[in-house]
């Protein structure tokens, strides 16, 4: 959806920042022509994945694991 060069003065380091960081073209609407501004190189979809704790121990532990008591049946 295209933005107005009003609102692109308003917020242009904000609107700026997120195109870097999303790769996302941003439109702008000026008399009644769009323009885009775009990232020169596009952003890695791995490089924009949240960091998450991972599992912290043996993984040889997981397979000898008995679930079926905290496991329930969806009903």
């Amino acid at each position: 959806m295209p933005i107005t060069a009003s609102k692109l003065r308003e917020n242009v380091y904000r609107i700026l920042d997120e195109a870097i960081t999303t790769g996302t073209p941003v439109e702008v609407i000026r008399k009644g022509v769009v323009l885009k501004i775009v990232p020169e190189r596009r952003v890695s979809k791995l490089s924009r994945l949240k960091k998450r704790a991972g599992f912290d121990g043996d993984p040889d532990d997981i397979i000898g694991m008995d679930w079926m008591k905290e496991w329930t049946e969806v009903k």
